[in-house]
């Protein structure tokens, strides 16, 4: 069976929006509370959690990101078409 990580998210339209909440994530303050403010989607009601999904689900950039991470580890800011993301492994 193919790997299957689960990821939560925040994922804001402007580059300098993303660098102020990865100062934000990295002084300490909640990245689910940080994307239920933020985060542009549907997944903001759920502290950005994606569930569970394996390889060639999401963009590239992002599931490059996603699957390069250690649990409990948040990505950098990573640009796909849909605008700049944060990304947390959670499992």
């Amino acid at each position: 069976m193919a790997e299957k990580i689960r990821c939560a998210h925040i994922l804001v339209e402007k580059e300098s929006t993303a660098k102020e909440i990865l100062d934000r994530i990295n002084n300490g303050e909640s990245f689910s509370k940080l994307a239920e403010e933020f985060s542009m989607d549907g997944s903001r009601r759920r502290g950005g959690d994606l569930g569970f999904f394996g390889r060639g689900e999401m963009v590239k950039p992002f599931e490059e990101a996603a699957f390069g991470l250690e649990k409990g580890k948040v990505s950098g800011i990573v640009k796909t078409q849909f605008g700049y993301h944060i990304i947390k492994r959670l499992e």
